[in-house]
């Protein structure tokens, strides 16, 4: 089996349609979503490696130093299967998108370091 990372992203466009919600509706769609995202995760905890979590600030270190910088990546999750596009299709429909304001899901082949 491979392993594939999952990063989940999101703009602030989409954050900002979020935005527009009621308080009322936010709650209810962030209600609905964790559960969704729930049975996701049971539905596919054979492919799951690492279920991962939330992402939060970001640094950048380089050869100029350390700075805060802006992203899209929101979280992130590893799974195992056969190949790129059968890891691809396990986040068809994911609540990332589907309930809450995330864009979509980037999903990469973690390739061996060489030898």
């Amino acid at each position: 089996m491979k392993r594939f990372l999952a990063v989940y992203i999101g703009t602030e466009a989409g954050i900002g349609d979020w935005n527009t919600l009621s308080d009322a509706e936010r709650q209810q769609r962030e209600k609905t979503g964790i559960a969704a995202w729930k049975q996701w995760v049971e539905t596919n905890q054979h492919a799951i490696v690492e279920v991962g979590a939330p992402l939060g600030k970001t640094l950048s270190a380089s050869k100029r130093g350390i700075g805060k910088i802006r992203n899209q990546l929101t979280g992130f999750t590893v799974v195992q299967a056969e190949s790129h596009e059968q890891a691809a299709k396990l986040f068809e429909g994911h609540p990332h998108f589907t309930l809450f304001p995330g864009d979509s899901i980037e999903i990469m082949e973690c390739l061996p370091i060489p030898a």
